[in-house]
């Protein structure tokens, strides 16, 4: 079976730019397997071109929004995903990220400056109030220093004018997200909360936003 490098789930389309992740989720659908929602998004032959990725998005008006969100984080492919999304942008579509805020530190640079512009959302997933959580959760490969990097991107969207939200999936305890809220309103972002699903005989797992 060829790789899925853009898939449809109800008027959005995503872009599974890459498998890479600097997180392993304790709640990551990954963990479960290859497919998500009917689509094998492990890609097994590579990762896909700019060129080749926009060749099946076709025209981005038919969808409500371009979402750079598959089985990796999307800021691994950084250069491809600002290609794609002023193509997008130029073509009339809307563009959304969805990440895990660890951008600068996987590109050793600021990053959001390079966003403003071409994303029309940008949702970083907070999860944990703290480091110490966080890590514990999330099992970030930058250990203690993932945390501060996510709060830091954030705070770095809001400055250049990007439309970002920190995001919290409900399984983590009312306490917790209380805490992700109190944080939130300290930073001045915004925070929604990603409701589960349940598939038959399946743990608990996190539905898109």
């Amino acid at each position: 079976m060829n790789d899925v490098y853009t898939y449809r789930i109800g008027d959005n389309l995503y872009l599974n730019l890459t498998n890479r992740c600097s997180n392993r989720c304790t709640f990551c659908v990954r963990e479960e397997g290859e497919t998500y929602e009917g689509y094998p998004l492990w890609l097994k032959e590579g990762e896909p071109s700019a060129e080749t990725v926009m060749a099946q998005i076709g025209d981005p008006r038919r969808y409500a929004e371009i979402v750079f969100c598959g089985y990796g984080e999307p800021t691994f492919r950084l250069n491809e995903l600002l290609r794609i999304a002023d193509r997008v942008h130029a073509e009339g579509g809307r563009t959304r990220l969805n990440t895990n805020g660890q951008g600068d530190l996987i590109n050793g640079r600021e990053i959001a400056p390079l966003l403003k512009g071409r994303l029309d959302g940008v949702n970083i997933s907070l999860n944990a109030p703290d480091a110490a959580s966080y890590v514990a959760l999330c099992r970030p490969a930058f250990g203690n220093a993932a945390f501060p990097a996510l709060i830091s991107f954030a705070r770095s969207c809001k400055r250049n004018g990007l439309n970002a939200w920190f995001s919290v999936v409900d399984c983590i305890g009312r306490e917790q997200i209380e805490r992700c809220r109190a944080l939130a309103e300290e930073t001045g972002i915004p925070l929604r909360v990603r409701t589960m699903i349940l598939p038959s005989g399946q743990a608990e797992k996190p539905k898109d936003i």
